[in-house]
């Protein structure tokens, strides 16, 4: 059974954003369940300066229900170095690589126009000048935070808006996202949430079960002995060492329907819990972990024509149950 506690049941629900001029800007929400921190944007001291995963939304730490669900679970830090963030980050497919000449610049929604070098392809693990970070600005009510982030950039020009939310009467925290296709070229790619869960900093291993709403396919010769693939589970069958890996992109058995887009993690040795649904449907879902994290990575296909929008939202609601004797 689903347990809710409340973390601060008498107090309002309130939001502060922590000034910090000489180091990475943070906010703070909470709610009468949540506690979460957050690294903001920033060209010159964000946290996370990198270009594959979008700058907005980057949650350093989250508790509900007395756990905690994310955090850092890497060990080489760098603000350029491509994975050193957390939280239910995502990355965009890049817009106009293939058009896109040596020296002159692509866009990557959520970071900005990257200078593109002599290369036969897109390198997501790298790191790419940035030749326009675009316009951020950030606004603030009781309950929520906002980013918006504007670029224009030759043919193409978005906005893209993204909130966080704490819902007031349930631990639910809704990331609700619009892409406003302002240029004169269509935007077609896909987006996926990586959801780095660092789930009371447990090491990954057989107290974890990721569950799907489905019956799971696929060849993951990356699971190796450690990971398996169970009816419609994700399994661990010892627990991940030193600088062991597990994926695999190649997971099906998912419809059109976005009831399908519903994932659980649950940890039975400390009884927590999380679930992620959308209102879109799954296009692809792929699976990593590494000794600290495992990330259930979700994909959304878009294709916006100049002067539309498209517009998704994934909700995470937080519980607890009784663990596993």
């Amino acid at each position: 059974m689903k347990k809710y506690i409340s973390a601060m049941a008498l107090i309002p629900v309130l939001m502060a954003v922590l000034p910090q001029p000489a180091g990475n800007p943070t906010a703070e929400l909470k709610s009468r369940f949540i506690e979460a921190k957050l690294y903001l944007p920033d060209p010159i001291n964000g946290y996370y300066r990198g270009t594959r995963f979008d700058w907005a939304g980057q949650i350093s730490d989250l508790k509900c229900n007395g756990h905690t669900y994310f955090g850092q679970w890497f060990e080489k830090y760098s603000p350029t170095l491509h994975d050193a963030i957390m939280g239910p980050v995502e990355e965009f497919g890049p817009l106009g690589y293939d058009e896109t000449k040596p020296g002159e610049s692509f866009i990557m929604i959520g970071i900005g126009a990257l200078k593109k070098p002599e290369e036969k392809s897109h390198q997501r693990f790298g790191y790419y000048e940035i030749s326009d970070n675009g316009k951020w600005s950030i606004k603030k009510k009781k309950d929520e935070i906002q980013f918006i982030h504007k670029l224009t950039h030759k043919g193409y020009s978005y906005e893209y808006i993204k909130t966080i939310r704490l819902l007031k009467e349930s631990p639910v925290m809704e990331i609700t996202h619009t892409l406003k296709n302002k240029g004169n070229l269509p935007i077609k790619t896909n987006v996926y949430n990586h959801n780095f869960f660092v789930m009371d900093d447990q090491q990954i291993g057989p107290g974890f079960i990721v569950t799907f709403p489905f019956r799971l396919s696929g060849d993951c010769p990356d699971f190796k002995d450690i990971a398996i693939v169970k009816d419609n589970t994700i399994r661990f069958n010892r627990t991940i060492n030193g600088t062991e890996t597990v994926f695999c992109g190649t997971l099906k058995g998912f419809s059109n329907d976005s009831k399908d887009f519903n994932v659980k993690i649950e940890n039975t040795d400390t009884g927590a819990g999380v679930s992620i649904t959308a209102d879109k449907p799954l296009s692809k879902l792929y699976f990593w972990a590494s000794i600290k994290t495992l990330c259930p990575e979700t994909f959304i296909d878009m294709d916006i024509q100049p002067g539309k929008e498209f517009s998704w939202k994934l909700a995470y609601e937080f519980y607890s149950f009784d663990k596993r004797k």
